[in-house]
């Protein structure tokens, strides 16, 4: 039976502000990213969030991203490698403190971070430099065949491929742009058919028709997007059906 780790990025309240529905989509995914304060979190959410996913016996994972509250990570920041490299050792660090075991599964870049870290070689290393400094042994999750994968190769760190059921492709593999129409995927029976064909065919298909090659271990599904739980329930079905198992990679 094919295998696939299914993470959705959480923990992403803030001190009044509630987002997302956490502790109903914990228990159907296999990871999770936990928002460690700079995009979003805060010590009081990232505590209640690793004890919901330690409860559950899922995958807990970092999500450190550029400190833009406002902006909810999602605007790029002028930052040098090496401060990109201190940041994410500080989020990740954080974050590692409040497990019980102060371990954690692995680490996923968010937004703005994650996808200039794609293309921006440099950046990326940075960002494996930041790891690395936590934990050798620590996986970054990054988009499927770019350059934050090759800097993973390079620093050493291991790593998981990443593919996104429900957001839309380019045709050299990025992901569109959220400023852009039909950047997102709201109806679960599509998001779940684009997953079981990344498994299963080792392809995406993007907006222009463009076929992707690609071999996911991880497949992601947002937290913040409103038809999340919807989603995440159907994929259950949706991969069952295919024969797909979800589990911790």
């Amino acid at each position: 039976m094919a295998k696939i780790d299914l993470n959705s990025d959480l923990g992403e309240a803030f001190g009044r502000y509630s987002l997302g529905r956490d502790s109903e989509i914990i228990p159907l995914v296999s990871s999770v990213n936990i928002a460690c304060g700079y995009h979003a979190g805060d010590p009081d959410v990232m505590a209640t969030t690793v004890k919901l996913a330690e409860a559950a016996g899922v995958g807990i994972g970092a999500h450190p991203g550029f400190p833009d509250l406002q902006g909810f990570g999602r605007r790029k920041m002028d930052m040098k490698p090496d401060q990109v490299q201190h940041m994410v050792t500080y989020q990740v660090g954080a974050l590692q403190a409040f497990t019980s075991d102060k371990r954690l599964h692995h680490v996923k870049p968010h937004g703005a971070l994650y996808n200039a870290a794609a293309t921006d070689h440099e950046l990326a290393v940075g960002i494996c430099r930041g790891i690395y400094q936590v934990d050798p042994k620590l996986p970054i999750y990054g988009l499927a065949n770019s350059e934050l994968i090759k800097a993973a190769q390079e620093i050493g760190l291991p790593y998981a491929q990443e593919a996104f059921g429900d957001r839309n492709y380019n045709a050299d593999g990025t992901l569109v742009s959220r400023s852009l129409p039909n950047a997102v995927i709201k109806d679960p029976q599509e998001v779940a058919k684009r997953v079981a064909a990344m498994v299963n065919d080792q392809e995406i298909i993007a907006l222009d028709g463009t076929k992707i090659p690609l071999k996911p271990d991880s497949i992601c599904v947002h937290g913040d997007n409103q038809a999340a739980l919807d989603i995440v329930k159907e994929l259950h079905v949706g991969l069952n059906d295919a024969g797909i198992e979800i589990k911790t990679f």
